[in-house]
């Protein structure tokens, strides 16, 4: 339920009426993402109001609550627990499990992560995880059928892999058994994921995200509802009873590479996981499952021609239970599934077809969904499955041929496999007596799988080992899917790539991905500010890579474009209550663009209070300025082992790790014009005020690669490795601008003071307008932590040529309008011990004084 919604009032009266008639259960999921955080004195009033009803789900005798997203307003579920006392299991999923628990309100969490990674099918390691930091409180599990999306209005194009979802993840279920399940969706039919009917008056989200066409119409779902009573029964009674037999089938309506793709991926960027083309995943197959009370045949036709090799690839031991399978289809035409026994049929679905027709020339990647139930037969009570254990799984890389051999005789770590069945124990293989452990170099995932599997005769090389060796510690889990690390990308796009390809942003229609391995974490974005293709590039090829990279300090000329929420050429932005940022000290209140008349009548309007925003300027002349290298200190690291022999002669292996700090030197290119910082007037006060743009040449992050040998040692080197830099803010000037030294050769002409009064913005700027700050140094002007500077408290008696602080972007009422330019560095304005008055540069006097910290100085290895 979303904040503000104009529906929800009669929406929820109605709900709760119906609920309470007809015995049904309803509980808040409070939607933190749709818009916005909720204020949590709404979220007060709307438990207080509907917790009493006997349609409410209590757990404990507390109202359950739960949300979607909204992990940065923890805080506020101290007070709504206290006055409410709710039963609060949050979807944190965007933090993760164990940052999630470390807010310290929820009492259980629930988990969106329904859906498989890439082309494997489902597991279970993100519901370990959760169960892990969980320690024993209640777990939510999700469970979903399918995932298509295609709506570039809400920057969504892609799909995961869903063919054997819905049977899969119940198997999961019965397995881990956790205090709650949530099935994702009832009717969000912009991801597919809906089980409810279709209902066309509710299609909105297709306009609204501007889908290249409907993919729910004429796509039913409702047959993934058909086995539900069963699957549920057994999930929490453990047991049920069979009283009709039943068939559901399901598949896309195009063959894979029929239509166009409609550039829609595997995984998406958005998330940072690796894309994929759904042609190279996705599989052109018939799926189907029944509940059946003992087995029987399957058969299936496609356009009228019979498919050979159609059989069950999952039955249930007992023979009465849920059966599953799929097939590939060699022709198009209508599809009829049917399930006979003794030459009798049992169940049938027909009225889906596979066509090469397209939908506006795209391919559908949504499921059509059948199913048949049969007349009541005569009782079948499947195998309780309270006792069952698991009895095939899986796991990844060199997880798999472990968890395949143990998983099958019940021995099936959640932490280190995945269970896809469970059934009555197997018999076991004579037992060896042998003792495993992990092979050299391996971490303690294989300790338990180790031992079990070497002392049943299965002990593979590479995983296991007969003798102990001491263990690793992994830097990141072997469950976690790779990253993106490295990238390229042709023409304009290269420079994108290569930066955001490097912290996983590696859209596959934009860059190539060139290496896999560990995210790298990327510097924090500033989410107030849009980055944005310029008008000569494909958009669709460039806005997601600008908007990445732009929010993070790295915006390249010629291919994006800060672009502030609103179109500037308005004179302003107005408030915009989502446009705060932890990098910025841009002010929420009116964003004042002004045009470049400024420069000649430095006088300018606003609605105190407001944020100028400054056009930039061209050099006159000299009209180029050559900045001098940058310097900085990085470390390299790399690991090594190393080899130890005991005093017992015993001889143990280990790793050792080598840190370097190495001095850096960086080219910087000539600059022919620059911006300013903007300048936050807050106001109110009686008259003009005025202010003293600051010169900004923005800082930039480059991409380097690690010096493979940096101790110079002889035919040896190391891996090497990407690393991003920042470069500050130039001039990193330890005087004054404006005045006549300086010690890197660098004399910033100083721009005119500008005098601002209180009204409508003027001059407004209607093109080539100033562009709001989006990096860590804004708002700081020249106090910038990090730039180069250090800075200290300005002696209210020195004079100007110390640099003080009206003389450094400083400001103070004036007295009244003031042409004079201070082109000589020189304040002529006598205003010293003036109060700043209505400025706020998120700092007091300073002075400039000597070197600040390096931007860089923790800058140890791009994987930290």
């Amino acid at each position: 339920m979303a904040y503000g919604d104009p529906t929800n009032e009669a929406s929820l009266a109605a709900a709760f009426s119906v609920a309470e008639s007809v015995g049904f259960k309803l509980f808040f999921s409070f939607d933190y993402a749709g818009n916005g955080a909720l204020p949590k004195e709404v979220v007060i009033s709307y438990i207080t109001k509907y917790a009493a009803s006997s349609a409410y789900f209590q757990h404990g005798g507390q109202p359950f609550v739960s949300t979607f997203e909204g992990p940065n307003n923890a805080n506020d579920w101290v007070d709504i627990k206290g006055q409410t006392g709710c039963f609060f299991i949050p979807d944190w999923s965007s933090v993760g499990a164990k940052a999630a628990m470390a807010k310290g309100v929820a009492d259980g969490l629930f988990s969106w992560a329904a859906w498989a990674w890439g082309g494997q099918e489902m597991n279970t390691y993100v519901d370990a995880s959760y169960r892990d930091y969980l320690k024993g409180l209640p777990y939510m599990m999700p469970v979903s059928p399918w995932f298509y999306t295609n709506l570039p209005g809400y920057n969504k194009n892609w799909l995961w892999r869903s063919d054997n979802l819905w049977y899969d993840r119940w198997q999961e279920v019965w397995y881990l058994q956790p205090e709650f399940v949530q099935i994702i969706s009832w009717n969000d039919y912009g991801e597919s994921h809906y089980i409810g009917p279709v209902y066309e008056k509710s299609m909105a989200a297709f306009d609204i995200g501007r889908a290249p066409f409907n993919y729910v119409e004429n796509m039913p779902h409702d047959g993934w509802r058909a086995l539900l009573p069963f699957v549920i029964d057994m999930y929490k009674s453990n047991t049920t009873v069979i009283v009709n037999e039943g068939l559901v089938t399901w598949f896309r309506p195009q063959p894979r590479a029929a239509c166009n793709d409609g550039n829609t991926t595997v995984n998406t960027v958005s998330q940072l996981q690796i894309e994929s083309l759904p042609t190279e995943l996705v599989e052109d197959h018939v799926f189907f499952s029944a509940l059946l009370g003992r087995n029987a045949d399957v058969s299936v036709t496609v356009g009228g021609v019979v498919v050979s090799g159609v059989k069950w690839l999952h039955t249930p031991d007992g023979g009465a239970g849920m059966y599953h399978g799929s097939v590939a289809y060699p022709n198009t035409g209508d599809v009829v599934v049917t399930v006979s026994r003794e030459g009798e049929m049992v169940a049938q679905v027909s009225g889906g077809s596979i066509t090469t027709t397209c939908n506006d020339g795209y391919e559908n990647w949504n499921a059509w969904v059948g199913s048949d139930v049969s007349p009541a037969l005569d009782l079948k009570i499947p195998r309780p499955i309270g006792t069952d254990v698991c009895v095939e799984g899986t796991g990844v890389g060199n997880f798999a041929g472990l968890c395949e051999f143990a998983c099958n005789y019940g021995y099936c770590p959640v932490g280190a496999c995945y269970c896809t069945m469970v059934g009555e124990q197997r018999t076991l293989p004579n037992a060896t007596g042998i003792t495993g452990y992990p092979a050299a170099g391996e971490d303690a995932n294989y300790s338990g799988l180790c031992s079990f599997t070497c002392n049943y005769g299965y002990c593979p090389e590479g995983a296991c080992a007969t003798v102990s060796s001491p263990l690793t510690i992994p830097s990141s889990s072997p469950f976690t899917p790779s990253a993106c690390v490295a990238g390229t990308g042709e023409g304009n796009l290269g420079g994108l790539c290569s930066y955001a390809c490097n912290f996983g942003y590696c859209p596959i229609h934009s860059c190539t991905c060139t290496a896999e391995g560990v995210l790298v974490d990327a510097p924090a974005a500033n989410s107030s500010l849009t980055g944005v293709p310029v008008s000569t590039v494909d958009y669709n090829q460039y806005h997601g890579l600008c908007d990445f990279a732009c929010s993070r300090g790295y915006c390249p000329d010629g291919a994006c474009e800060l672009r502030s929420t609103l179109d500037p050429s308005t004179g302003s932005t107005g408030h915009d209550s989502s446009s705060s940022s932890s990098t910025s000290n841009i002010s929420n209140d009116t964003i004042a663009f002004v045009g470049s008349g400024i420069w000649e009548d430095p006088y300018a309007d606003c609605p105190f209070p407001c944020t100028i925003i400054f056009p930039d300027t061209t050099l006159g002349s000299p009209t180029i300025i050559y900045p001098p290298p940058y310097t900085t200190t990085l470390q390299v690291e790399w690991e090594g082992s190393s080899v130890t022999t005991q005093t017992d002669g015993e001889v143990s292996t280990g790793t050792t790790t080598t840190r370097v700090a190495e001095s850096t030197t960086i080219d910087i290119p000539p600059i022919t014009g620059w911006g300013f910082w903007p300048v936050v007037v807050n106001g109110p006060t009686d008259s003009p005020i005025t202010v003293h743009p600051t010169p900004r040449l923005p800082p930039s992050t480059v991409i380097i690669a690690d010096d493979p040998n940096p101790l110079g040692q002889s035919s040896v080197t190391h891996a090497s490795r990407p690393r991003t830099v920042i470069i500050p803010p130039y001039p990193w000037d330890t005087r004054p601008y404006g005045k006549d030294d300086s010690d890197d050769n660098l004399i910033v002409p100083k721009p005119p003071a500008i005098t601002v009064g209180d009204g409508p913005v003027s001059p407004k700027c209607t093109n080539d307008c100033g562009k709001l700050c989006s990096d860590r140094f804004c708002g700081c002007t020249w106090a910038c932590r990090g730039t180069g500077f250090t800075y200290s408290d300005v002696d209210t008696d020195d004079d100007n040529n110390s640099g003080s602080t009206t003389d450094n972007g400083g400001s103070s009422p004036s007295k009244g309008s003031n042409n004079n330019n201070n082109s000589d560095g020189d304040d002529d304005d006598d205003d010293d011990d003036e109060d700043d008055g209505g400025i706020d540069f998120g700092w007091g006097g300073i002075d400039i004084n000597g070197n600040s910290p390096d931007p860089n100085a923790n800058n140890e290895d791009s994987n930290k």
